[in-house]
């Protein structure tokens, strides 16, 4: 990089040029090409937010050129050349990229030139210092978590949260939307799910190992429509960010269960989860379960293009399975040996659906136990044990280690001044220091690692705010992380910039954490 600049993450390189450049009254966007005009109007639409009066079309003269080569050449996992150029000059600037992609991530920096009190909608002309950007990302993947079951989040919340993602040129975002005090997403074949699964009687107070327990006596709940699914993805997709939705299973799963008895191992009728933790209602292994599961995958499919389908496989106790006669009596008919082999089962029925409608499997690392899915990508939450495992094996990887990634850990010291948290402490220092290449890879195991992402449980996140304040700056550290160059980082550097995007946070009502 030469000279200075207060882009985060940062570029792969950056040019200052004399000179400035003004978006005036009535600026015109121009699009090159149809495989431009998306990244046009998102463009155009932050412009008119920031009170910059500006109209968009395919031809005439120009204040702003957006250009691309042609459509993104997607490969066997779903990702496409991610890189772009900028120039601006005193007389006009132009965005340009090998396809819309690129576009999307150039569009985002291009809002970081802006003075940060544009990104509030001040009113009137606005001058940016001329440069030359050249920027590509280090990794494909480059996530953010969701959870939304421990506490509800409405979709505008949401749709706000993937724009602020967006903001720093994350590309996927990973919902989680199924769980044991909650399901979130409507499934038409299934109505019960969201009838009775969605909507918990009342909510812990305080922390988990806070003894006795005790409620706020309020009910808590709430689910996304198929049609507020689908509205979503158009959003995320406007920013070329992909939705990557989760069904926890076979574990993670007592609100299921509660709506439909008859998945679970007992038989009874049970309630939601009301406190944290993990339950021991698991499903059952009987065919009519393993088919109903894939016929919520099924709906998942026609609501989300993602070529990643969470299914979870994590945190699943083996209890009920052990001490159920017909859970034994179905193993045994399968021809597995053990309760762990049981799982593998169970993700590899999935995988095996989900790889018949062209898609690929993800889960948390616990899929390795008693043998991988042959088509299975391993998120690896648990250190970077798994991630090393799988990649071994010539599996692909996302790193999601709870030691960097884990945003609903304490960040800052004394921990009982801060917001109460599930525990934990990773500071923004620590995300940043985060190297997702494990150095017990080869450089062609190294290649399996698509990237990292970071993860926001929610079971101490009630609200729009406390998501703030637990995602950011600790998300911006890993945004550099995952796109810049690891010899183009530089802490110091960051910090810098990060008292500039402080600005920009307050500009947008971002509720961030105030330090570092």
């Amino acid at each position: 990089m030469t000279s200075t600049h207060q882009i985060i993450p940062a570029p792969l390189d950056y040019s200052a040029r004399a000179g400035r450049f003004t978006i005036g009254p009535a600026a015109r966007i121009v699009t090159a090409c149809d495989e431009a005009a998306a990244a046009g109007r998102l463009l155009g639409g932050y412009l008119q937010t920031a009170g910059i009066d500006v109209t968009t079309g395919s031809d005439g003269s120009a204040a702003i050129t957006l250009s691309a080569d042609g459509e993104p050449n997607y490969d066997e996992a779903g990702f496409t050349d991610e890189s772009y150029t900028i120039d601006v000059a005193p007389d006009g600037c132009r965005l340009s990229a090998p396809n819309r992609e690129g576009l999307a991530r150039a569009v985002q920096t291009f809002r970081q030139l802006l003075p940060p009190s544009a990104l509030a909608g001040a009113a009137g002309p606005v001058d940016i210092a001329c440069c030359t950007i050249c920027d590509a990302p280090r990794f494909r993947w480059r996530g953010l978590h969701l959870d939304v079951c421990r506490h509800f989040f409405p979709i505008d919340d949401v749709k706000r949260f993937i724009d602020l993602a967006a903001l720093h040129r994350y590309n996927r975002i990973h919902l989680h939307l199924t769980e044991d005090q909650g399901w979130r997403v409507q499934i038409e074949r299934f109505p019960r799910l969201t009838e009775v699964g969605s909507v918990r009687p009342e909510t812990l107070v305080g922390h988990f190992n806070d003894k006795p327990h005790r409620f706020d006596g309020t009910p808590h709940g709430g689910f996304y429509t198929q049609d507020q699914l689908r509205d979503l993805v158009r959003f995320a997709s406007e920013r070329e960010v992909v939705l990557v939705p989760e069904i926890d299973m076979p574990g993670h799963m007592q609100a299921a269960v509660a709506a439909y008895p008859e998945w679970g191992c007992t038989g009874n009728q049970i309630g939601i989860r009301e406190i944290w933790g993990i339950s021991q209602d698991i499903l059952n292994v009987e065919e009519s379960t393993v088919t109903a599961m894939e016929q919520i995958l099924d709906e998942l499919l026609g609501i989300f293009p993602s070529r990643f389908i969470h299914v979870g496989g994590d945190e699943v106790p083996k209890y009920q399975w052990t001490h159920s006669k017909r859970v034994q009596e179905r193993m045994r008919e399968i021809g597995v040996r053990d309760e762990h082999e049981l799982q593998s089962w169970f993700i590899r029925r999935m995988d095996t659906f989900l790889q018949s409608k062209g898609r690929r499997t993800l889960g948390w690392d616990e899929i390795l136990e008693g043998g991988l899915a042959p088509g299975a990508t391993v998120m690896s939450w648990r250190g970077e044990a798994g991630g090393i495992e799988a990649a071994k094996m010539g599996h692909d990887v996302v790193m999601a280690s709870n030691t960097h990634t884990y945003f609903d850990y304490y960040q800052d010291m004394p921990t009982d001044e801060e917001p109460l948290t599930i525990g934990g402490f990773l500071p923004t220092g620590k995300v940043y220091s985060y190297e997702p290449i494990p150095a017990e890879l080869s450089e062609e195991e190294a290649r399996h690692v698509l990237g990292a992402q970071g993860q926001l449980w929610s079971e101490y996140i009630p609200d729009r705010d406390r998501l703030d304040y637990m995602t950011y700056p600790r998300a911006v550290a890993l945004a550099e992380v995952v796109w810049t160059a690891k010899d183009r980082r530089s802490y110091r550097s960051f910090l810098e910039r990060l008292a500039v995007h402080r600005e920009r946070f307050a500009a947008l009502g971002v509720k961030a954490h105030p330090r570092p």
